[in-house]
């Protein structure tokens, strides 16, 4: 049982996340596409901004309470990303990220989410989201080969240890 705990975590964690979004009405794109509307028409809905503020929050704490600890529950150390530099890969997916967002009203989260309930507008999303992310490997590849000094499975993290306050 001990060996599957990791697994069995990631897999509550997800359900929990899952829920909460059916719950929020998040998977709906009609309800993000409403917030995002903000031309002040009769449709703006800021329930978005509340189910984001109440993550955050849990966040916030949570984030706080699980450093404090030596060590994850299920890993040797924690794993942090070092990297704090803001390059145009990152900025022209945020872009993308947010542009299809705004246009389509899902993401992947609730797309999978909505994959479950057989909706065929979230086939065709993940299908898409696939195929997208197996172009975005094909062509670093291509990159990799000409540039040796990018590494495409190696994310730079730093060994954090916590000391807890007595």
């Amino acid at each position: 049982m001990k060996r599957h705990a990791p697994a069995l975590t990631a897999l509550a964690a997800g359900l929990v996340f899952g829920l909460g979004l059916a719950v929020s009405g998040m998977t709906h794109p009609d309800k993000v596409q409403n917030f995002l509307d903000f031309t002040g028409g009769a449709a703006w809905d800021p329930s978005l901004a509340f189910v984001m503020a109440g993550a955050i929050a849990a966040y916030v704490g949570l984030s706080r309470l699980i450093r404090r600890r030596k060590a994850p529950l299920f890993a040797a150390r924690f794993a942090l990303p070092t990297r704090t530099d803001l390059d145009p890969k990152l900025i022209g997916g945020s872009a993308l990220f947010g542009v299809g967002w705004g246009l389509g009203g899902i993401c992947p989260g609730p797309a999978i989410v909505d994959l479950g309930s057989g909706m065929a507008s979230a086939l065709v999303f993940v299908v898409a989201m696939a195929a997208g992310m197996v172009l975005q490997r094909l062509t670093a590849r291509e990159g990799a080969q000409q540039s040796p000094a990018v590494s495409l499975h190696h994310t730079p993290s730093i060994e954090v240890a916590h000391e807890t306050q007595t």
